[in-house]
């Protein structure tokens, strides 16, 4: 009967500390400045392996704006990988953002009303017709707590397409890890 307590006991603690190990929120919505948006995105990010942080994951997201007679629309997506432990991670990444730009121009005249649509886009590196994509590369730093709530980013991102390459490109996001 000894023999059986004690080897209730060790397994009730065993698997007691096994349910007690800590798990990284591995999901996030995070608003992003600049980055892989361009100009600004919301973003969901999640890992491959529900149970680990570090490691393989992919992120979506939505950007854009209408402003007057402007209006863009950016759709980032990429792959990354997180290294590191506790909450801090280093970020790689890379991935490719479909870009739709309009501006419309209205004239009137001889009495008639013209419209012009111009779908280029003149951001650090011209986008010759839209909708096209961009190329980018991601390198930063994340931080994510321990259990659900705040979490924030920080990234050099270069962007490339058929025009060029420029290495300065940079992000920061804001956001809720779940």
């Amino acid at each position: 009967m000894r023999k059986l307590l004690v080897l209730w006991l060790f397994f009730g603690i065993t698997f007691m500390a096994e349910a007690q190990e800590e798990r990284f929120p591995t999901r996030a919505v995070y608003a992003e400045l600049g980055g892989m948006g361009l100009v600004y995105s919301v973003n969901y990010d999640m890992r491959f392996h529900k149970d680990k942080m570090d490691g393989w994951g992919v992120r979506a997201g939505l950007g854009g704006y209408v402003y007057s007679d402007r209006s863009l629309f950016t759709l980032p997506v990429q792959l990354n990988k997180l290294f590191g432990k506790e909450n801090h991670f280093f970020e790689i990444g890379a991935g490719a953002t479909l870009v739709n730009y309009q501006e419309t121009e209205y004239s009137v005249g001889n009495g008639s009303a013209n419209e012009t649509t111009d779908k280029h886009w003149h951001f650090i590196l011209d986008m010759e017709e839209t909708p096209s994509f961009m190329g980018t590369i991601n390198f930063g730093y994340r931080m994510v707590p321990d259990e659900p709530g705040f979490t924030w980013r920080a990234n050099l991102t270069p962007i490339f397409n058929q025009n060029g390459f420029w290495p300065l490109f940079a992000g920061i996001g804001f956001g809720y890890a779940f």
